[in-house]
């Protein structure tokens, strides 16, 4: 099967400089192509969801400024998705009253697993940018391919930072080491935490105990002081981030803290959440998709795609949500263009069809969907919070920086 070459990104820019005003008129008077844009604009997740939402509106105005898609320009059709019922409705209205060609989405598993089941009862195809569990294409689904990595993926990294450089850093035997895992209780958290307890299994290391909590309900000064009680050395933890923010308080109210917390993308990629916690997130590992402090020779796209984000919304990105659904979106669009139609078999096999090879994308990945639809080149990296900046520190191929091995500001 032949690749597909990688678009050149500056060549993108400059058709985005001059050719979009003409095609955003021409969308907005019903000449368009429309596809779904399903994400939590509302509730507790609308930053990271609207943060996820720019990258996919980022390539759709690229593409539109190129000459469009099928002929026409893009329209994104946004459906609200701040809970699981509420997914599954936008998901027949975008397909129904809204007539989409497909759905782009989601960011958050637990609205990414219910809203891919609706989608494919629908008979819609679904490209998943961002959401990580691993049921969401363990089912098989025909009409479903997810562009970044699993939990699984995300999991063994976390676990692989304890038993290499950490411990290293620390010059302790993994026998040694005192490793917690912390999740809230939902698709996500349980994805990850059973990958991170797995691998923990695997290489033969202690897990202390695994905790888990309802992000309704939950009361943080009990599990902080278990966590205390248990001489916390090393807390893997998956939240989001209202979660990361009162875990912080808790440490910060305890007078304690784990020598070492992991994060799981999500709220720990997010700068909102480092400015929140201040200080006391500093030296915060965490496994996420890659973001823009990363060696260039990985992800050689990164500066002109930063240039792009602060043209066009006057800041810089949240997080690397952003530039990853942008990577998405961009092989989807060409893929639909390839299928020439907009029936949703000829676009499921032009999806299937797609071959990117690893590094043809401006973040490093390449993308090739197995036959559950998961994309088999997308790799998270390992990054911490140094110096109010999130820098990769592994694999070697991504590091800009050594990973250090402690937390908290420097006195």
């Amino acid at each position: 099967m032949a690749r597909i070459a990688r678009r050149p990104l500056l060549g993108g820019l400059t058709a985005l400089a001059f050719g979009a005003p003409a095609l955003a008129q021409q969308a907005e008077g019903g000449n368009s192509l429309r596809l779904g844009a399903l994400f939590p604009f509302t509730g507790p997740l609308a930053l990271l969801g609207d943060e996820h939402f720019r990258g996919l509106e980022l390539a759709a105005e690229e593409r539109n400024a190129a000459g469009g898609l099928l002929g026409k320009p893009i329209r994104l059709v946004r459906g609200d998705a701040a809970e699981a019922a509420q997914a599954q409705a936008e998901v027949k209205r975008l397909q129904g009253t809204e007539r989409v060609v497909a759905l782009f989405g989601t960011c958050a598993s637990p609205l990414s697993f219910a809203a891919t089941q609706a989608a494919e009862l629908q008979g819609v195809p679904y490209i998943e940018l961002g959401a990580i569990a691993d049921p969401i294409t363990d089912r098989g689904f025909r009409l479903l391919v997810r562009t970044c990595p699993r939990a699984s993926e995300v999991g063994r990294m976390a676990v692989d930072a304890v038993a290499e450089p950490l411990s290293a850093a620390w010059n302790k035997p993994l026998g040694s080491l005192t490793v917690a895992v912390l999740h809230e209780d939902s698709l996500y958290g349980q994805s990850v935490a059973g990958a991170q307890e797995a691998q923990l299994k695997a290489r033969g290391m202690t897990l202390a105990e695994r905790l888990t909590y309802s992000i309704r309900s939950v009361e943080w000064p009990p599990l902080v002081q278990r966590l205390k009680d248990l001489k916390t050395e090393v807390l893997l933890h998956t939240g989001y981030q209202n979660d990361i923010l009162l875990l912080y308080r808790g440490f910060h109210e305890a007078g304690w803290r784990p020598r070492m917390v992991v994060g799981a993308g999500a709220g720990y990629s997010l700068t909102d959440t480092a400015h929140a916690i201040g200080p006391d997130f500093e030296g915060t590992l965490n496994v996420d998709v890659p973001q823009f402090e990363v060696n260039e020779r990985l992800a050689p796209g990164v500066k002109p795609f930063l240039e792009l984000y602060r043209k066009r919304y006057g800041s810089d990105p949240r997080s690397g949500s952003s530039m990853s659904n942008y990577v998405g979106a961009r092989a989807a669009f060409d893929a639909i263009q390839r299928a020439a139609a907009t029936e949703k078999e000829k676009i499921r096999a032009a999806l299937q069809a797609t071959d990117i090879a690893e590094g043809g994308t401006i973040n490093g990945w390449g993308i090739r969907f197995d036959e559950k639809g998961q994309n088999t080149r997308a790799r998270p990296i390992l990054l911490q919070w140094q110096g109010g900046r999130q820098v990769a520190v592994g694999p070697a191929e991504a590091a800009v920086a050594p990973l250090k091995g402690r937390m908290g500001a420097v006195g």
